[in-house]
């Protein structure tokens, strides 16, 4: 069974209520009626009934529930929620009653107020305009000091990680984190990996050198990385810095790093920076023909994730499942 069913087959046995706010683009539509058909979530579009039904033609909608932002009895709740959310920040009553009508910031609300239990937005919508109203609203989780992403990896006929499953840190968020910002996202990715999949996590903090090799600025912000990370979370595996032969290939981690238990046996991978894993992840997906789900938000209180704007239906079903997963967690 690949890591996807995997997924939509825990979805299915604790279904949860995922927003989708972009519902009338077609591949929403189309991915509401597939998650639906596949029963892995509660399935709640937001938007213009009319303009939803007319969209979906014959796709059948039958089995989602439909909220109108413009007619719910919950827009005035909602309107003054927010604005007691931000009117430090010089929101007004009138701004707040305004944003009301926007899709993704009344399903923000929603799983705000527990009326949903995550959201799936961004194959129309950029990054930004996911993100900006899930922090403005949704907020980080009690002891996250950082919102970050991931990517599951699954790899066919692939010896390294969990039988060829990975999650690769941080692949779409964060530029140039520091060390503190690293260790971060090593300890909030080693949790998703134990949460979502159920795995133990092995984390190797990647850079060019290996325990000392090489010495400069972006190797020492690893070393550095690993050291809090280890502090912060000592029940977590966590070794580093490591070349990423070092981490996954055991005749290199012998040769290289013999003392350490997460050498040779990684299944967590933490990048330093956005362009080496945004990189990383595409090589494997292209060249090793890796299945690449993502990415998956962590670090907010509520599932919140973000799609590609170039998604297929069949991209918002898999994000859908992970959503509901998360919201399991």
């Amino acid at each position: 069974m690949s890591i996807l069913e995997q997924l939509k087959q825990k979805a299915k046995a604790d279904k949860k209520r995922i927003l989708l706010p972009e519902a009338t683009d077609l591949r929403v539509i189309q991915a509401a009626s597939m998650a639906i058909k596949e029963d892995i979530a509660e399935v709640i579009l937001i938007g213009s009934r009319d303009e939803i039904l007319k969209n979906a033609g014959s796709i059948d909608l039958s089995g989602a529930t439909i909220i109108d932002p413009r007619t719910s009895e919950k827009r005035q709740h909602y309107s003054e929620a927010f604005y007691e959310l931000r009117k430090s920040k010089g929101m007004t009553p009138e701004k707040a009653a305004a944003l009301m009508e926007d899709p993704v910031y009344f399903g923000m609300m929603m799983v705000k107020e527990n009326d949903a239990d995550g959201l799936v937005s961004g194959a129309i919508h950029s990054t930004a305009d996911t993100l900006r109203p899930a922090l403005q609203i949704v907020k980080t989780a009690p002891g996250s000091k950082l919102v970050s992403t991931f990517f599951i990896m699954s790899i066919p006929d692939c010896e390294y990680g969990d039988n060829g499953t990975l999650l690769f840190a941080d692949c779409a968020l964060n530029e140039s984190p520091n060390a503190e910002q690293l260790s971060e996202i090593a300890i909030a990715t080693a949790t998703s990996m134990k949460q979502m999949l159920g795995i133990t996590p092995s984390v190797a903090m990647l850079s060019y050198s290996t325990m000392g090799s090489a010495h400069s600025e972006h190797t020492e912000k690893v070393v550095q990385a690993t050291a809090l990370a280890k502090q912060k979370a000592p029940d977590i595996l966590i070794d580093g810095e490591m070349q990423l032969d070092a981490a996954l290939v055991q005749r290199v981690a012998s040769l290289k790093a013999p003392q350490s238990k997460v050498a040779g046996a990684a299944n967590v991978l933490i990048f330093p920076d956005l362009n080496a894993g945004n990189i990383g992840y595409k090589l494997v997906e292209r060249l090793a023909k890796g299945e690449a789900y993502g990415p998956v938000t962590q670090g907010l209180a509520r599932p919140i994730n973000d799609l590609s704007r170039g998604c297929k239906a069949e991209d918002i079903v898999a994000v859908v499942a992970i959503t509901a997963v998360q919201a399991q967690a």
